[in-house]
């Protein structure tokens, strides 16, 4: 199975820090389209997300699950279906309690990446990543996607950080253009 690993936050909407209430929630313009392309083309849905805010105590799993719900129900309202979606709430240096780790699953780390393959029979070489921050091409690049693309509707990021890119796209729809 070939897929497409989507960080969630400034790829397929727009970033908000630490992201928790689905009042809060907005898909970036185009995310639809684009998601149904990459399912006409064969790809599976995989969303891999730091979720740092949870580390930080700023909101609960509980209420992270709860937004994730909230956002795959409106995907499948449109006929998109995820096949999976992995988080990382660990923070390195910020994180409270059980929390504060340097774990293997926070992007740049390969873990979430790894874990999907492994669960879901993953053929990297033949998928594609798209995230907003240098972490997510280093993570993808280290568990072997085939190609990892930086897209400017997240964070900013340097002309360094682009050079480590397969690409750069405004958004994730652009892509497809």
């Amino acid at each position: 199975m070939k897929v497409v690993f989507l960080d969630r936050d400034g790829v397929i909407n727009v970033e908000k820090n630490y992201l928790y209430k689905t009042e809060d929630f907005q898909f970036i313009d185009g995310t639809f389209e684009a998601l149904k392309k990459f399912i006409s083309q064969g790809y599976a849905i995989v969303i891999v997300t730091n979720q740092a805010g949870i580390g930080r105590g700023f909101y609960t799993e509980e209420q992270y699950d709860l937004l994730t719900q909230y956002y795959l129900n409106l995907l499948e309202i449109e006929d998109i279906h995820v096949a999976a979606v992995y988080y990382c709430p660990h923070h390195p240096t910020h994180g409270v309690g059980e929390y504060l780790t340097d774990c293997t699953c926070r992007k740049p780390h390969p873990g979430m990446l790894l874990k999907a393959k492994e669960s879901l029979n993953i053929d990297m070489s033949n998928s594609l990543l798209f995230g907003d921050k240098i972490s997510d091409i280093i993570a993808g690049k280290i568990a072997g996607v085939g190609k990892c693309y930086l897209v400017r509707s997240g964070h900013a990021f340097s002309d360094l950080d682009s050079d480590q890119a397969d690409g750069i796209y405004n958004q994730l729809s652009d892509y497809l253009k």
